[in-house]
């Protein structure tokens, strides 16, 4: 195949797992959250560095203690080491909120980057893309108070990440 469509082809298929990881984080699905990681990846999270087989059920317990949940991540930059190795990094806003006593929903805010290792490995009857190894890096949170119904609030101000110099060892060229 022209390599040039290849790529194409490739660059779509890994956003679209970046998608499907939002996505089924929101909705609770925890079969599809299962198809963005291969089993064996190595996760670091923070409050949990290890296995993508053990983490799914902690995520997903985690989600479900949330009222309302809301997971958006951007369009990856990705770059390619071979037709089978790749790495990006994507920014990615989560809000997540609990009922209160008072009938209000309140939570929180947080922003931050995955940084993601990628292999494409033969699975059923083809081969696919899954996130072989991943970073999220926290980069601010903010309380979300007194949100009834989840409507924003246009005077709440978003705090901004403190990066005050060049070459911050998370940092990658892709």
């Amino acid at each position: 195949m022209e390599p040039a469509l290849q790529d194409l082809i490739d660059r779509h298929a890994i956003n679209d797992v970046i998608q499907r990881y939002a996505r089924t984080l929101d909705w609770l699905d925890d079969e599809g959250q299962g198809t963005c990681y291969w089993p064996d990846a190595e996760v670091d999270y923070g409050f949990y560095k290890g296995r993508a087989d053990q983490f799914l059920p902690i995520v997903m317990e985690v989600e479900r203690g949330s009222d309302r949940r809301w997971h958006m991540l951007s369009q990856p930059l990705i770059r390619f080491h071979s037709a089978k190795s790749a790495s990006s990094e994507c920014y990615g806003i989560f809000a997540g909120a609990k009922r209160q006593d008072d009938g209000t929903l309140a939570g929180n805010l947080f922003g931050g980057r995955y940084l993601d290792e990628w292999e494409k490995r033969s699975e059923g009857n083809g081969e696919e893309w899954r996130i072989s190894a991943r970073i999220y890096l926290l980069d601010w949170q903010s309380d979300l108070t007194d949100q009834p119904g989840f409507t924003p609030d246009p005077d709440f101000p978003l705090p901004t990440a403190q990066i005050d110099q060049s070459g911050h060892p998370l940092y990658r060229r892709l």
